[in-house]
């Protein structure tokens, strides 16, 4: 399993032969729309934790690029799916069984809505079971106690979270979201995109090294595997 990071929440992930984006939000996003070339990405799944802009942005270009199924909540897979898009609708505690592996959708505390403010569902995060390896991918939440049950079904490999603050946990909470979730290695996401989310990169690793965790940040158009 190999992730690459794309900035903000955006990611690919290369699984069992298959590729693919997470929450989008490249050509937008002034910290990496010169660095990613959305034209060249391969997916064909598009996974998307909730309508907000910055996680949303470049799905109908990806998805129009690739053919890729887009997969969200029912109401975010409604609305692309009245556009023409191929799409997987999901609603929380719902597991489904891709080419990838097993996919199951979680609770996640934030809000959601479209750009033009249109109802966007509930907000949640991702479970991917794939290549032997575990991973959870939280989407914009606050720290929640419904962390506590995904290790009780899942022995996570990584943990993705946001760790910008201010809009999502910050360091302080993912490290309590890490101890829920029994899981030692953590990539950091959701931050420095905006001046109300930039972080001390040293800092922040500096409090989970203390903590006993691993904390990975990457650069825009790194990856790493599992």
């Amino acid at each position: 399993m190999k992730i690459t990071f794309y900035g903000q929440n955006s990611l690919s992930i290369e699984v069992s032969g298959k590729n693919i984006i997470v929450d989008p939000f490249i050509s937008g996003n002034p910290l990496s729309k010169d660095k990613v070339d959305i034209v060249s990405l391969k997916a064909d799944y598009i996974l998307l934790t909730h309508a907000h802009e910055d996680h949303i942005l470049d799905a109908e270009a990806i998805a129009k690029n690739t053919n890729a199924k887009i997969v969200s909540n029912y109401e975010i897979a409604m609305y692309y799916q009245a556009k023409g898009f191929d799409v997987h609708p999901m609603n929380h505690g719902g597991n489904w069984k891709f080419d990838f592996g097993n996919l199951k959708f979680v609770n996640a505390v934030h809000t959601s809505s479209f750009p033009d403010g249109s109802y966007g569902g509930q907000p949640g995060g991702f479970v991917i079971e794939g290549e032997h390896k575990n991973i959870y991918i939280a989407g914009d939440t606050a720290l929640t106690m419904d962390m506590k049950l995904i290790p009780l079904q899942t022995k996570l490999d990584l943990a993705i979270l946001p760790i910008g603050d201010n809009f999502t946990m910050g360091i302080d909470d993912a490290i309590l979201a890490s101890n829920f979730l029994e899981c030692e290695k953590i990539l950091g996401v959701h931050y420095d995109t905006f001046g109300f989310i930039e972080i001390n990169h040293e800092e922040a690793k500096k409090k989970f090294f203390d903590a006993e965790k691993d904390l990975i940040l990457l650069d825009i158009g790194s990856s790493l595997e599992l």
